[in-house]
């Protein structure tokens, strides 16, 4: 039996599930804390991984800049500014705005890679920012902080500046070695903002928060990692970024049952239209036929 149908739910769970449950870490960890231990031992895990599955832990020489600046856009500043979003808004606020990313990659590729803005690219955009307006509406109003909404455009932003940057500049090394040393990078980067903000461990974490921190370093980083790059050499690029539709819907759902969130119809509306958006801005990087 080909499990392969399985890994798009299984990764859909995994990374959205991680929306709530670092939510639930940040309630006795601080920010830096967290994402220091989190992608460190994310790090250590697929490192060994690789390791065990005999896949090479050499990168090329002429890859370790690319690799550092990439790993410093997708990953360390991609999940400090996630982490701090969460801190300044609702967790289904923070996912869906951060899900803007193929939306930022058109522009960063038109504006870099000379891609084209077809009809299709300049709709995808129109509707996003349609969606990015409804969910920032509170603002205005007092409902949310202005900090809210900047740290989830900065994740998006930072996450397709690290994948435009990466495709002009491609890495020679093997995929799970890649993204374990990214995250050690990234580690090594939340440690330093650690020590320059003064904060402290905790000495004890309550059962439920200990669990959620669990899960977002086995489950949703050295797992979904792994199933990712095992479904990207069973399938087209494409078809696999079809995962990331179902991530912020289970990041709604699970934020609505394990935090308690409830989404007004605004919010709704504002969620319809960055997802619809992003699912135009992926049909129309689509590879053509021929």
């Amino acid at each position: 039996m080909d499990l392969t149908r399985l890994i798009p739910v299984a990764l859909a769970v995994l990374w959205g599930l991680n929306w709530p449950a670092v939510k639930i870490g940040l309630s006795e960890v601080p920010p830096f804390a967290l994402r220091t231990v989190g992608m460190g031992a994310g790090a250590l895990i697929l490192i060994a991984l690789a390791a065990l599955l005999g896949r090479s832990l050499k990168v090329a020489r002429a890859s370790w800049v690319p690799l550092i600046i990439s790993g410093a856009f997708n990953i360390a500043l991609f999940n400090l500014a996630v982490v701090f979003a969460q801190l300044n808004t609702t967790t289904s606020r923070a996912a869906i705005l951060t899900f803007t990313t193929p939306l930022w990659a058109i522009v960063l590729a038109w504006a870099f890679l000379g891609e084209k803005l077809d009809r299709l690219r300049l709709l995808a955009l129109l509707v996003g920012l349609t969606g990015i307006a409804v969910l920032a509406a509170p603002v205005f109003t007092g409902g949310i902080s202005a900090l809210g909404i900047l740290f989830p455009m900065i994740a998006a932003v930072s996450w397709a500046a690290g994948s435009v940057y990466q495709k002009s500049h491609p890495i020679d090394a093997d995929r799970v070695t890649m993204t374990g040393y990214q995250l050690l990078l990234a580690s090594a980067i939340a440690a330093v903002g650690y020590g320059l903000s003064g904060e402290t461990m905790p000495t004890h974490l309550s059962p439920r928060v200990a669990g959620a921190i669990a899960y977002h370093v086995i489950g949703a980083t050295a797992m979904a990692y792994w199933l990712w790059f095992t479904l990207l050499n069973r399938v087209s690029v494409g078809a696999a970024s079809l995962t990331t539709f179902a991530i912020p819907v289970v990041g709604v759902i699970g934020a609505m049952v394990l935090v308690g969130e409830r989404p007004s119809l605004a919010d709704y509306v504002g969620f319809a239209a960055v997802i619809t958006a992003a699912g135009i801005a992926m049909w129309a990087a689509r590879p053509k036929p021929g």
